[in-house]
Order: structure tokens, then C-alpha cells, then sequence
């Protein structure tokens, strides 16, 4: 059988010291038999020329519209490795290809390919809540840093709780009622504008929780027009009958918040809601982070890793203030682009869709999935004219995070998420603004969009048919040895490595598997194949995590990523993994191969 010389399976005893680490080179290892299968059937006297590759691409990798120059630029990228092949790959150089940063799951040359022509209400914005708090909700420091992050990570949404400093002729930012410390509101503002399009050209909404009097408010309109000029999108003082564009927004800066006096509405029902709920706690999160919270009664238990949901709680308490005057400054109302707040007379008014105007309504998670068992068609019907957020309840003071998809598969464009944690659900939100370029915006599915010719909208409870299948064969796995320490997983031998992977998306479509778990190999090979059917794969995303079986503690954690099942590639890919916190280990991939059936 032949070999390849790019990889191997280091010796189980005498381990390099991590000195001599840089220079272990991992010599002779056996690409998986259906690899090398492919390369003989594309290749010729042991060489696979350019039109091989080419014919190889369209067939196999299903780039039916790659030109000869394109797997031409392929063989001179490992011209280096094939001085003996000039005329194409030999199968190292083959493998190396496939293994390599220049196959992954997603076209990273499509770029920005949504419609970014419709009104803002038909995406999916990435959402920041309390982006200015570097750790838990209750004691960490606040700062312009986190929000400096999140806008190069790409974040559009940046949530600001705007509090009277202690001598009431300044205005801070800090989580009220807690022991955060506070930051001036000047330095978040000026951060806003020097890093807000660093990562994406499209615009960026500050949603503001006021706490403030008439007379900071206009200080407010002051550092805000001073500090954002022509930048910043002043409608004037009427509300909006439509929302405007991204691509109309390109490089421009919202403001979007809520009155005063529905802010006092809003602190009455949530201090009754707090008494109702009082006692409850947010446990901590396990290493990875809890499996994904996930709609009562839909799902199935998966293995030891699918941890218990998390108790229902009161909704977040940093809405309002009881002393807060009715009154707003006109300067400072000219400024919300992006009108926000809760009608009085219950859920059906919330929800109610007025044709001359479009508004921002903020629920909270458990308020949303409430919401949803009895008014789901009208959640999403409120969704295609208006803005939805969702927020984090209360008592995750550890800055954990909720199901997304449950904001999303009713329309849900702010779903507001903690930024600076880490997590099962803070990995799918990364997950789903990896699509359509990293922009921040995500289209929404025409079905969340569309009505039909009697109001019909799309019903998340109603059984649909499959619509495709996703079949995922998970081929081996390579980069620890070189991205963690040799005696990280164990101190005396090779890591016992297994991949979860599965499906988040509407109820129906969610599920977890995982391989068998491989003793002792730094290089593991599965070569283990999974289905998914399908029914909404608009929008479905692909989990993937790697762990290292312990027998006697938890299992460890070896990378992960999420990526949207609407834009995956089929065929062969490199997927790279990420640690906890959403950043791409330098080496560490899957080989795997995606197909729909």
C-alpha cells in the first residue's frame, strides 16, 4: 500500500520534550483507501495532471464551474512539493490539497452574495448583549474592549446600559444595580466609530437602555452627533413606514432605543415576573459549555455529554427605571433611527403589525418561547415588517447564552447573545454569521418572509416533508500534536479522540451522533459516515466537536466549529476547528467529506 510522507502516527513511548517539539517531523501515515481510490481514478501513471484535477473538481467537489486556470492554480500551489511532476499532483501532493487551508467547507470567494437591497427586517443581524461587560453580568469590569472585539469579529448590534454618573452631570455605562464598574460612555462611543467597520462595511445599530433625565439625554445627543457626524442616520422625528437597507446603511451608525415612559411600563412587569421566578439560578457551565437549551418536549436525549436544560428564570432586569421622567429631549429623540418598545394591552397588541409604521420589540427568552406555543404564526408575521430582539433572561450571570434557533425560526433578526463566553450556543451564533461573507447580515429564508395568498406564513409546529439529506463522513483528523501540549489529554500516552457531530435547526432536524472513540493516535482515522434528513435546511447547521474520552473525569475538549448547512460545499474539505472561545487553532482540521442526497 502506498504511502504519503506529510503525516504519521507519533511513537506512543518517548515523546519529544517540548523543546525538540518544533522540529519532530511526522513522517510516513496511509491516506484513507477511498482518498487514494479517487486519485487513481483521476490520475495516470501515478499523476494527476491539471486536467485530471479539473475534471476532479467538477465531478467529485461538485465546482461545476471551476476553469482549467482554477486547478491550474492548484498544482502551482504545490509546485514545491511535485519538482518530479511538473505536468500535476503525485498523492501526497494530492492529500496535502485536500488537508490544506485551500479546500474549505465554505467558498471564501463568494463573499457578500446575499440581496443586501431588502429592508433590514429581512436578516438575521449579529446581536450583542451588554457588549461593554468583560466577564459575568454582576461583578466584572465594563469596558470599551469587549465591544472593540465584537466589532472585529463582526458583531453589527452593540447594546449600551446608559446610566447618570454619581454626580449626575455625566452619563457611564454599566449593568445597573449590580457591582459592575462603570466606563464613560464618551469612550464607547469613540471606540464605536474607529472599529465599527473594521470587519464589515454594513452598519452598525447602538441599542441604548436609557436610564437617564432630559437634561443627559441632550448631553447624550451632543457626544453622539459630535463624535459620529455624517456617519450616523438621523430619520428626523417621525417613525419609519419601512426600514431601510444594509447596502443603503453601507458604513453608517443607528441608534435605536425606547421612551422613557415605556421603560417605566416595562420595569412594572418585570418586577412582578421577578417575584414570580424569585430563586432561581443559573448553574455553571460545564468545560464546553451546556448542550444547546432547547424547546420543551421536541428533542431526544443524546450520550453523557447532553447536559440538562436550563431552568426557567425571570427575564433581564436592566430595562428600566422607576425614577425616570416621561419627558425626552427632542435633540435626543431625532436621533432613534430605530424606534423601540411594548405597546400596552398583552401579546396580541406586541405583536400587532401596523402598516405606517415598523418599530423594535424586545422580548426575553423564556417571554419568547411562551410567546411562541401560543402566537408563533404571528411572531413571524410581525417579524417580516418589524424588528424582533430577543435578550438573555436574567439570572444567566455568568454570561451563558440560550438556543438561538429559536429566535431565528420565527424571524428573529437581534438575537442578542453574550459575546464574551464561550459555549455550545455562542458557537452557532459564530456558526450562522459565517455565511454570507462574515458581513454580520444573513438574508432570512423566503419563507420567513413571504405570505401567502390568505396570510398563510410559515408555521414552525407544522410536520414537513424532507427536503434533502445531508450525508457527512467524518475520514480522520490531524494538528493537535502541533497546537497542544504533548501531555495536554494524557500525560503517558495518545489521545483517545471522538467527533459529535450533528444537526441545530428546527426541532425536527436536531440531533447529535458521535463515532467511536480511537485510543491512542494523535492522528486518528474514523472513516465513519452519518445521514441528516432535512426538513428546513435554510436553516440548519452543522455541529462538530471533538473530544478526548477520559474514563474517570469529563472528557475533554478538543475543538469544534458550527457552520451553515446552506452555503457548505460538497465533496472532500479541510474543516478547520476552533476552541471554546470561537478562534481557529492553527492546525488542527477534519477530513471530511459532505454530500446531499
Amino acid at each position: 500500500m502506498e504511502s504519503i510522507g506529510f503525516l504519521s502516527q507519533p511513537r506512543r513511548q518517548c515523546q519529544p520534550s517540548k523543546r525538540n517539539k518544533r522540529r519532530f517531523r511526522l513522517a510516513e501515515a496511509e491516506a484513507p483507501d477511498e482518498i487514494k481510490a479517487l486519485f487513481n481514478q483521476y490520475s495516470e501513471n501515478g499523476v494527476m495532471t491539471t486536467d485530471h484535477l479539473q475534471r476532479f473538481l467538477i465531478e467529485v467537489q461538485k465546482q461545476e464551474k471551476d476553469t482549467f486556470q482554477e486547478a491550474q492554480f492548484i498544482v502551482e500551489s504545490f509546485k514545491h512539493m511535485t519538482h518530479f511532476y511538473r505536468k500535476g499532483l503525485h498523492l501526497e501532493a494530492f492529500f496535502k490539497y485536500l488537508f490544506g487551508d485551500i479546500n474549505p467547507p465554505l467558498d471564501l470567494k463568494l463573499g457578500v452574495h446575499n440581496d443586501m437591497t431588502a429592508p433590514l427586517s429581512h436578516y438575521f443581524i449579529y446581536t450583542g448583549h451588554n457588549s461593554y461587560l468583560t466577564g459575568n453580568q454582576l461583578s466584572s469590569d465594563c469596558s470599551d474592549v469587549p465591544i472593540i472585539n465584537a466589532l472585529k469579529k463582526g458583531v453589527r448590534v452593540i447594546e449600551l446600559d446608559i446610566w447618570p454618573n454619581s454626580d449626575n452631570d455625566d452619563v457611564e455605562v454599566l449593568h445597573g444595580r449590580t457591582l459592575t464598574t462603570p466606563v464613560q460612555l464618551i469612550k464607547c462611543l469613540r471606540s464605536i466609530k474607529e472599529h465599527a467597520f473594521t470587519a464589515s462595511e454594513y452598519p452598525v445599530v447602538i441599542t441604548l437602555e436609557d436610564h437617564l433625565n432630559t437634561d443627559l439625554q441632550a448631553k447624550v445627543a451632543q457626544m453622539v452627533t459630535q463624535t459620529f457626524g455624517d456617519i450616523l442616520f438621523s430619520p428626523g422625528a417621525k417613525s419609519m413606514k419601512e426600514l431601510p437597507s444594509p447596502e443603503s446603511l453601507k458604513r453608517r451608525i443607528i441608534i435605536s432605543t425606547k421612551p422613557p415612559k415605556e421603560y417605566l411600563e416595562a420595569k412594572e412587569v418585570k418586577d412582578n415576573e421577578r417575584d414570580n421566578q424569585k430563586g432561581d439560578a443559573a448553574s455553571d457551565e460545564e468545560a464546553w459549555g451546556k448542550e444547546i437549551p432547547i424547546l420543551k418536549g421536541h428533542f431526544p436525549a443524546d450520550d453523557k455529554n447532553e447536559l440538562d436544560k436550563d431552568d426557567d428564570a425571570e427575564e433581564d432586569l436592566d430595562e428600566g427605571d422607576h425614577k425616570l421622567q416621561q419627558d425626552i429631549a427632542p435633540e435626543y429623540k431625532r436621533l432613534i433611527a430605530i424606534r423601540a418598545g411594548k405597546p400596552k394591552g398583552g401579546l396580541e397588541e406586541c405583536l400587532r403589525v401596523d402598516p405606517d409604521k415598523v418599530r423594535r420589540l424586545s422580548l426575553s427568552e423564556p417571554q419568547l418561547e411562551k410567546a411562541a406555543e401560543t402566537h408563533g404564526k404571528e411572531i413571524v408575521r410581525f417579524t417580516q415588517r418589524n424588528i424582533l430582539r430577543v435578550y438573555p433572561k436574567g439570572t444567566r450571570v455568568n454570561s451563558s447564552n440560550y438556543n438561538p434557533l429559536v429566535g431565528w425560526m420565527h424571524g428573529a433578526q437581534m438575537v442578542a447573545f453574550n459575546m464574551q463566553g464561550y459555549g455550545r450556543s455562542l458557537w452557532l451564533m459564530q456558526g450562522m454569521f459565517r455565511a454570507n461573507g462574515g458581513c454580520g447580515f444573513v438574508k432570512k429564508p423566503s419563507f420567513l418572509l413571504k405570505s401567502g395568498p390568505h396570510g398563510e406564513v410559515f408555521d414552525t409546529k407544522a410536520k414537513l416533508p424532507t427536503q434533502k439529506t445531508l450525508k457527512v463522513k467524518i475520514y480522520m483528523g490531524d494538528g493537535w500534536f502541533y497546537d497542544f501540549h504533548h501531555t495536554h489529554f494524557d500525560a503517558y500516552s495518545p489521545p483517545d479522540f471522538y467527533v459529535r457531530v450533528g444537526v441545530a435547526g428546527v426541532p425536527a432536524d436536531t440531533v447529535m451522533k458521535k463515532t467511536k472513540t480511537l485510543e491512542d493516535s494523535w492522528i486518528p482515522f474514523w472513516n465513519e459516515e452519518f445521514e441528516f434528513p432535512l426538513t428546513v435546511p435554510e436553516l440548519a447547521m452543522l455541529r462538530i466537536e471533538v473530544h478526548e474520552y477520559d474514563m474517570s473525569e469529563k472528557d475533554d475538549f478538543g475543538g469544534q466549529t458550527c457552520l451553515p448547512i446552506w452555503e457548505l460545499r460538497e465533496g472532500i474539505r479541510a474543516v478547520p476547528l476552533h476552541d471554546r472561545k470561537g478562534e481557529r487553532y492553527n492546525s488542527v482540521k477534519l477530513l471530511v467529506r459532505l454530500e446531499f442526497v
